[in-house]
């Protein structure tokens, strides 16, 4: 309810990823907008994010955030449980007191979303960081080995704190002039 708009993933082929192959949404922040959350630090902030998925297929998927080297990584799963149906999902990451996190202009964190990855970028352990580029686990569900199924989002935020708040809808108007300095 209060979203007319989402990001669909359709699989055209049953695909079955090398080791090294991945596909994966992502979203990188930059660092000014990520700098408030003190990461690679002693006081490094809790994150919550927080997102409606709709898929075809159900099971287990993978969601992670790394840096912009893509040497530290904290991979979490979540479940689909009903085919076909929007489910809310949240998951709070603990504040990275390692690794080096960008606060210039630069991508200072990225958000992804696992639609099959290799095996080279399983994680051994979920729930913690890790210096490595992972963003998987290897009983994550890969969208892109059914053909003709599909993965939707809408409603992502990341927050500070470990909960999860009301989606903050923004008028048109606002969310323009946010945009205004990138032209």
């Amino acid at each position: 309810t209060g979203f007319t708009k989402s990001l669909k993933v359709t699989s055209l082929a049953a695909t079955t990823p090398g080791a090294s192959d991945y596909f994966l949404l992502q979203q990188h922040i930059e660092g000014l907008n990520s700098a408030q959350l003190g990461w690679g630090a002693a006081g490094a902030k809790t994150v919550t994010l927080s997102f409606w998925v709709k898929s075809s297929l159900t099971g287990t998927f993978g969601a992670a955030l790394r840096n912009s080297a893509y040497d530290r990584t904290n991979v979490q799963t979540y479940a689909i449980s009903s085919a076909d149906t929007w489910e809310k999902k949240t998951i709070t990451f603990t504040g990275d007191t390692s690794g080096t996190w960008l606060t210039t202009t630069g991508k200072g964190l990225s958000v992804g979303w696992d639609l099959g990855g290799g095996t080279d970028f399983d994680a051994a352990s979920t729930g913690s960081w890790l210096a490595t580029n992972d963003f998987t686990t290897s009983s994550c569900t890969h969208l892109v080995a059914t053909n003709a199924a599909t993965w939707q989002i809408t409603g992502v935020q990341l927050e500070v704190g470990d909960y999860a708040a009301d989606f903050e809808h923004r008028s048109y108007n606002d969310e323009w002039l946010r945009c205004a300095r990138y032209f």
